[in-house]
């Protein structure tokens, strides 16, 4: 059971990321009325491409990330959302749209800095409890 509710935790962090980085940059947008479901939604479509997807490109690319010292990474964290806004919006029908390559990347950046800022959190005060 322990382990269910952290899945369902960073799948809520994750969400709160994707809606924070569709409030700061005009870029990714967010239509239709359920905006909560469609966030938790985008996240998952996001958690399963960086599943499948992500480990593929990871393992092609290498050389460009150890050539880049790892900041080609950035380029792969912005296709993946990317990739989920296509996956979403095209397949799924969820209205969440990420417009253009640069607008993916900062996204990614914004949703990586929030998801890690609020794990560490989350964590510290669950090691603070016991």
């Amino acid at each position: 059971m322990k382990g269910l509710f952290s899945l369902l935790v960073r799948w809520a962090i994750s969400a709160a990321g994707v809606a924070v980085a569709a409030w700061l940059l005009s870029g990714i947008s967010v239509t239709g009325s359920h905006r909560v479901w469609t966030f938790l939604l985008v996240a998952l479509v996001l958690g399963l491409v960086n599943a499948v997807i992500r480990p593929i490109v990871n393992g092609l690319s290498c050389g460009l990330i150890v050539l880049t010292l790892g900041l080609f990474t950035l380029v792969i964290n912005g296709l993946m959302l990317w990739l989920a806004s296509y996956i979403s919006d095209r397949w799924f029908g969820l209205g969440f749209h990420v417009a253009g390559f640069w607008n993916a990347v900062l996204g990614a950046i914004i949703i990586s800095v929030f998801s890690f800022l609020v794990s560490t959190f989350v964590g510290a005060r669950k090691k603070r409890r016991r």
